[in-house]
């Protein structure tokens, strides 16, 4: 029996808070069995407010199971809370610590003291978010069929995942060589995370046009030491960076695994028997990239003419109907519609206008657009240049929806996602 319990906190150490609250769930029996990453979003603020009451909250969702019944869960969540230092504060004012039963398997409860499913779940896209980054397919009882991701498709403008690019390849085609000194490195991710990155994900092979291919043994030669640095960092640490591999190599895929990562960037497309036999009985999530040639070509591209949200749609339809014939967990699946790889600069442009169309199907959307050559008729080759248009598109992917945004700057990105999401608010 699945319970999803959500937690905020616009006060005081945040994360600290968040943390230790989950740590005194646990003393009470909790059993935590996923915890989302963070996001942020602003405060809900009444009419009247006080300027002092504009505080950026942190918002979590977690699985769990706990034997006990609701009302006594709720109990336990109102002591938690009043330990913490929340009192009977007005609505909206700034708290150290918000927690809140969101579902609790199908079950539907209406008390006094109690909603489930909790009564704002559908129209709050700071409890949607998180929650959709665990279980996005799942129906929310009481919704008529509609799903985690259903949900926030209706509301719209879903709060950003940041995937932030490790590189660890010679011949990347804006970073190659960059890292590959362990302190440049070690600066680059802290800069990501200080920022905000919720995912790093780490390449060992470039897949840029013309790239030469390597093998496994080489790739993993390239992400072995990064990785075991990334996971020693943050071990046993609730509130970490998830760490994705970017392959399409199921050697590499079954190394990284066996070392814990937490995602597998499969670049082709997760259309490998091995890569779906990984997939199904890994219990991480898969990114699966449409392209039609690893490394990418630009003479083969979809066909001139046609609509390549339409084209990557039927595709999506196939894929779908054989995962989970294949007896894949489509919630642990993620879309990344794979911007230049077998399509052109126009191409590309279309599919990133589209992008939030895709998650019509079921499944979260990532789109990898950072610094790309779709962009050559609008940027310069500077990579300062590339950076901003590559904001200014990203900012449009957030309008529409698009939930995980892989880039390369993520605090330039974060920063002004934060300035654009407080004016959305």
């Amino acid at each position: 029996m699945a319970v999803y319990l959500g937690l905020g906190s616009n006060l005081g150490d945040r994360r600290g808070h968040l943390a230790e609250a989950i740590g005194l769930l646990r003393a009470l029996g909790v059993r935590v069995s996923r915890i989302s990453p963070v996001v942020e979003t602003p405060a809900l603020l009444p009419p009247g407010a006080t300027p002092d009451w504009n505080l950026p909250y942190l918002n979590l969702a977690i699985e769990c199971e706990v034997d006990a019944e609701p009302e006594q869960l709720y109990e336990w969540i109102v002591a938690i809370q009043r330990g913490m230092g929340r009192g009977d504060a007005a609505r909206w004012a700034p708290r150290t610590i918000d927690i809140d039963i969101l579902l609790w398997d199908e079950r539907r409860i209406d008390t006094p003291t109690l909603t489930i499913p909790h009564r704002d779940l559908s129209r709050r896209q700071f409890v949607l978010t998180p929650l959709a980054a665990l279980v996005p397919r799942l129906q929310v009882p009481g919704l008529g069929g509609r799903t985690v991701l259903d949900c926030s498709v209706e509301l719209g403008r879903p709060v950003p995942l940041w995937m932030g690019i490790v590189n660890v390849t010679p011949d990347s085609f804006s970073d190659g060589g960059r890292f590959s000194d362990e302190m440049a490195l070690d600066a680059h991710v802290a800069e990501m995370l200080e920022a905000g990155a919720h995912i790093l994900d780490v390449g060992g092979e470039s897949t840029r046009p013309g790239a030469k291919a390597v093998s496994p043994d080489e790739e993993w030669a390239r992400l072995a030491p990064v990785l075991e640095r990334l996971i020693d960092r943050h071990r046993g640490a609730d509130l970490r960076p998830l760490v994705s591999v970017d392959t399409y190599h199921p050697e590499t895929a079954w190394r990284a695994l066996d070392l814990g990562v937490d995602l597998i960037n499969d670049v082709g497309g997760l259309t490998e028997p091995a890569m779906i036999e990984l997939a199904k009985d890994s219990g991480v999530d898969w990114i699966a990239m449409h392209s039609l040639t690893v490394p990418a070509d630009p003479a083969v591209t979809l066909p001139r003419g046609c609509d390549p949200v339409e084209a990557l749609e039927a595709w999506l339809t196939e894929r779908l109907e054989a995962w989970d014939k294949a007896g894949l967990d489509l919630n642990r699946i993620v879309f990344d519609p794979g911007i230049g790889f077998g399509k052109d600069a126009l191409q590309s442009l279309a599919l990133l206008r589209g992008a939030g169309r895709l998650r019509r199907h079921g499944l979260r959307v990532l789109v990898g657009h950072s610094r790309k050559s779709f962009m050559k008729s609008f940027s310069s080759l500077a990579i300062e240049d590339k950076d901003l248009a590559t904001v200014g598109a990203s900012l449009s992917l957030c309008a529409q929806g698009v939930d995980i945004l892989r880039v390369h700057d993520v605090p330039r990105h974060a920063a002004a996602y934060r300035g654009w999401s407080h004016l959305e608010a």
